[in-house]
């Protein structure tokens, strides 16, 4: 955190503009330096943990001379002034700017530049995406049940829901009648999302919040919308817990891409194997680490050792049979929210192994 006197500077003196960069760093909880012209930005200018300009008074201050500095920000009212206008690009040239920003499409990239300014960069949490190795192998389970377990341990957690056909994770947490964000709501979405203001508009049980689909028509999501979803939500979380489609398309792809680990969930069945396989050498090219979960029971008496085998992965554990898991999840109970059973146990055992420095995937 900056001392008191470090605060951001905003340089402009059109009164829209100025009322959109005041409202942006608001937004942020940034309390902001506004100087009247160049002389009385200099005791400022170099030790600000930020400094934005506005286009309106960007040539006064070029013309200042004042100290270079990093990190200078041009903002421009795109309504006023067109990106392809050379005129920005050459102010921005004198000026020493670093980014040129166009507002309002660029407000939450520039709403997330003020919260690091005031806050500092947080370091980006972990993420575990969760594929099923066939239908009906309890990915979507084991999401939330992860989720679930970090959150009652006091990690900030982001449950995403990445798989349109899973009927909806929401469900599962309880929470489909939640106000809230949905996917369908981030189609549209361009360039960075605001990791607080994400977070802030997820249905959220506590410590965790989710991002699921609605029970709409929109099934699929841009691949840029979703890696900017993604990126907020790993700022934002120090878990986050990715369920995947079997089948990736491109916003699973950006997932597995993201993910420090993936987690092939099988049953201990042979034919369950066979299609694993298949998902394995779907994902494996786009995974940093992948492993799998075995989960019982055998009805053959297949071990969990050599399915793993069979699959050329790592395991990451076997996940024991809870006959009565599927009548609790049908009364609407939310998977390893009692803390109890093998589930929960697992769950816990998979954390522990993840918050550890010398564990596999190192620390949350």
């Amino acid at each position: 955190m900056p001392p008191p006197e470090a605060r951001p500077l905003v340089c402009v003196r059109d009164p829209d503009l100025a009322d959109t960069l005041l409202r942006l760093g608001a937004a942020a909880g940034a309390d902001v330096e506004v100087p009247l012209d160049p002389i009385g930005a200099r005791p400022f200018w170099i030790g600000a943990p930020l400094v934005v300009v506005g286009m309106d008074v960007a040539v006064e201050y070029a013309t200042a001379r004042l100290p270079y500095r990093g990190g200078l920000i041009l903002a421009a009212d795109e309504q006023r002034t067109h990106p392809d206008d050379p005129i920005v690009w050459r102010v921005a040239s004198e000026l020493g700017a670093e980014h040129v920003v166009f507002l309002p499409t660029a407000e939450a990239w520039l709403v997330d530049r003020y919260t690091e300014a005031v806050s500092g960069p947080r370091a980006a949490g972990r993420v575990v995406a969760v594929v099923g190795g066939r239908g009906g192998a309890g990915a979507s389970v084991l999401s939330t049940a992860l989720a679930v377990t970090a959150a009652r341990n006091g990690f900030r957690t982001m449950l995403v829901d990445a798989d349109p056909l899973g009927g909806g994770l929401d469900l599962l947490l309880g929470r489909e009648g939640t106000a809230g964000l949905r996917w369908p709501d981030l189609v549209d979405t361009a360039g960075r999302v605001s990791p607080p203001a994400l977070a802030d508009a997820l249905p959220r049980v506590g410590e965790l919040c989710v991002l699921s689909w609605d029970r709409g028509d929109v099934l699929t999501v841009p691949a840029e919308a979703a890696e900017a979803a993604l990126d907020a939500g790993r700022r934002s979380s120090d878990l986050m817990v990715v369920d995947l489609p079997r089948r990736p398309d491109d916003a699973a792809v950006r997932a597995l891409q993201a993910a420090d680990l993936t987690l092939l969930v099988v049953p201990a069945e042979v034919r369950a194997c066979a299609a694993a396989s298949r998902v394995a050498q779907a994902v494996r090219p786009h995974c940093a680490r992948l492993a799998c979960v075995v989960r019982g029971p055998a009805p053959a008496g297949l071990r969990s050792a050599d399915l793993a085998t069979a699959l050329e992965l790592p395991l990451a554990g076997v996940l024991r049979a809870e006959p009565r898991l599927a009548s609790a999840l049908e009364r609407g109970d939310v998977p390893a929210a009692s803390g109890r059973g093998p589930l929960a146990e697992f769950c816990r055992r998979l954390l522990a192994d993840l918050t550890d420095p010398d564990g596999p995937a190192g620390p949350v």
